[in-house]
């Protein structure tokens, strides 16, 4: 096995064991035991890894891929192919977003198995499959307007309704809870719960000494920082300092300098310690340039947006993009470097602190 270095992390500390992801319908062996799938997504950020682990005389999975045909056909070639003649015992889902828990329900009901993820995952996907296109809508115009979002805005938040019952099934109604800093026994190995926020409310990192691996999930990727957002739920929330804290607490505990981190998306690299820290001072700039921006001037979130994300956004992207520069300004005023106005017309404006 060939290791390539790429020049991400501080003076291209990252290594990359395998230089290509897997087919569609193939699995990859990355550890003893631990193989590596990957399931297409429609959006710019194109894809999923997935991964299957040896359990006795079976297999467990780890999240599930979008809920569409394409990816359910995915899994049937999977099952009758590489994965075929041994039994599925569980699915393993690290957070609730549609790509990760997307087919929990389809999965668990084909197979047969049970679901396990944080209760903070099961819980806050099936309390946002419940809402309607219009109640999401109207929870999503009042973050947005207060936000400085205008008609257009308006506008799409009206047409989009509720995406994520549109990318996923009805999560499974009963499911086995998994908490942080539990040791789960998968085959001959134990897997630590790793649990980390602001991505997600519990997102859950599994972390196996034995074997040097780390499932890191969304919390920690080799190229891109992961969406730490305000979304319409918890308008008021600072989700950026919930997701330092945790980069810092696994950075501190996960002690392995060569453990190899296994993604959600891009490739499994070498150079975990690195790349946390990587990832720790691009938000220190982000948070200084939202901090310079505001001292001008009062601004708004979408009037920040363009400034911070100077590139050509989807709507998809907008929303994600919006949702973290509100999380900067929430972060921001926590610690007291800008202070909030809301104005007659009902916008927040954020301005530096003297």
């Amino acid at each position: 096995m060939t290791t390539h270095s790429d020049g991400a992390g501080p003076g291209g500390a990252l290594r990359f064991p395998h230089a290509d992801p897997p087919a569609p319908g193939t699995v990859v062996s990355v550890a003893p035991g631990v193989g590596w799938l990957r399931m297409p997504l429609p959006f710019a950020l194109d894809h999923i890894n997935l991964w299957v682990l040896e359990d006795g005389d079976g297999w467990t999975l780890v999240d599930t891929g979008i809920a569409n045909d394409h990816t359910r056909d995915l899994w049937r070639t999977l099952m009758e192919g590489p994965l075929a003649g041994r039994p599925v015992k569980r699915l393993i889902c690290t957070h609730f977003h549609p790509d990760h828990m997307g087919l929990s329900g389809w999965l668990t009901d084909w197979l047969g198995v049970p679901l396990w993820a944080p209760l903070g995952e099961w819980a806050f996907g099936r309390q946002l499959q419940a809402l309607s296109d219009a109640d999401f809508a109207g929870i999503s115009r009042d973050l947005y307007a207060r936000a400085g979002g205008g008609p257009d805005l308006m506008a799409l938040v009206d047409r989009r309704g509720n995406p994520y019952r549109k990318r996923t099934v009805a999560h499974p109604l009963a499911f086995r809870r998994i908490r942080t800093g539990q040791d789960v026994r998968i085959g001959d190995h134990d897997w630590r719960v790793m649990m980390g926020h602001g991505h997600a409310p519990e997102h859950a990192g599994l972390w196996c000494p034995g074997l040097g691996v780390l499932i890191s999930g969304d919390q920690v990727l080799p190229r891109i920082s992961p969406n730490v957002s305000v979304w319409p739920s918890e308008p008021d929330e600072d989700p950026l300092s919930l997701f330092l804290e945790s980069l810092r607490l696994w950075h501190d505990v996960i002690d392995d300098p060569d453990v190899l981190v296994l993604p959600s998306h891009g490739l499994p690299f070498h150079g975990f310690h690195a790349r946390v820290t990587e990832l720790l001072h691009h938000h220190d700039a982000r948070l200084e340039e939202t901090r310079d921006l505001c001292r001008a001037a009062p601004l708004s979130a979408m009037a920040l947006l363009p400034r911070l994300f100077n590139r050509t956004l989807d709507d998809h992207q907008m929303f994600f993009a919006l949702g973290e520069t509100l999380a900067h300004l929430h972060h921001l005023e926590r610690t007291g470097a800008v202070v909030r106005h809301r104005g007659p017309d009902g916008v927040e404006r954020f301005a530096a602190a003297e």
